[in-house]
């Protein structure tokens, strides 16, 4: 029995892992394929790599992609960080409950709901599409994941070594920069990075909330693909991937530093 069980649940693990990944793999290797046809393999070649550096807007809008992520990425951390540090220190104050709920709203808020907000309110205000409202679209929806992963850092650090750091006469932010921060960084870095790859990724918001000049990758990607997959789009998408995969990897390298100097403050203590 306990190796029948055993082979269904390798067998449920490989065809749920084939289900998530294998349309990607195809993606990644269509991509090189010689033909212009994605579903006819016709040979490996690189040149829809070098047709999609030649096309003018997809460069643009991978150029403005950059430049958000970039952006609303930082932003969202520092506001992020600022938040953990806020609901983590202090446990009560008057409507605690109202900001703790509006920081953590569009983590269960449909994209398609944030998305109308936000355009309401740019529409509201007579504030002009484009790229600023994007960024600001982005810092909106990615600031409470980066307050997720800090908090849940925040939660297990020791707080008698900022008091003992305010004990030998330093102030509480120069106490936070040199021994809370320092301790955090590997989850600040890792919640920097889920913001950069989410924004990266987003679609339904920038669509919504962009203007002219302010195309996004995705956009111009689902643009295109409404007119017919090309080897080209499998180039662009393959690109993606790798710098998510990228930043992937680098969150959870950040996340295991982190559980490793954990575990070290514990035996030294």
């Amino acid at each position: 029995m306990a190796g029948t069980w055993g082979r269904f649940n390798i067998t449920a693990i490989v065809l749920g892992f084939a289900f998530l990944y294998l349309p990607i793999v195809l993606l990644i290797i269509y991509s090189f394929n010689e033909s212009q046809l994605v579903t006819v393999w016709a040979g490996f070649s690189t040149k829809w790599y070098a047709a999609m550096l030649s096309n003018r807007g997809l460069m643009d809008a991978a150029w403005v992609t950059a430049r958000v992520a970039l952006l609303s990425a930082s932003v969202a951390t520092v506001l992020g960080t600022m938040a953990a540090v806020a609901l983590t220190r202090y446990t009560r104050f008057r409507g605690r409950l109202l900001f703790s709920g509006m920081v953590f709203a569009p983590l269960v808020m449909p994209e398609v709901i944030t998305g109308l907000s936000l355009l309401l309110l740019f529409v509201a205000v007579n504030f002009d599409r484009g790229f600023a409202t994007v960024t600001i679209a982005h810092i909106t929806f990615s600031m409470c994941f980066v307050a997720v992963v800090v908090q849940s850092r925040l939660l297990s650090f020791d707080q008698s070594l900022e008091e003992a750091a305010l004990d030998l006469g330093a102030t509480p932010v120069k106490a936070f920069f040199q021994v809370t921060l320092p301790v955090i960084f590997p989850a600040v870095i890792a919640g920097w990075m889920l913001a950069f790859t989410l924004s990266l990724d987003d679609l339904v918001i920038a669509s919504f909330t962009s203007g002219p000049g302010a195309t996004t990758l995705p956009m111009k990607i689902y643009s295109q693909v409404r007119l017919g997959v090309t080897p080209e789009i499998n180039a662009v998408s393959t690109v993606l991937v790798g710098i998510v995969t990228i930043g992937v990897v680098i969150a959870s390298l950040a996340n295991k530093r982190r559980d490793v100097l954990k575990r070290r403050a514990e035996k030294l203590a």
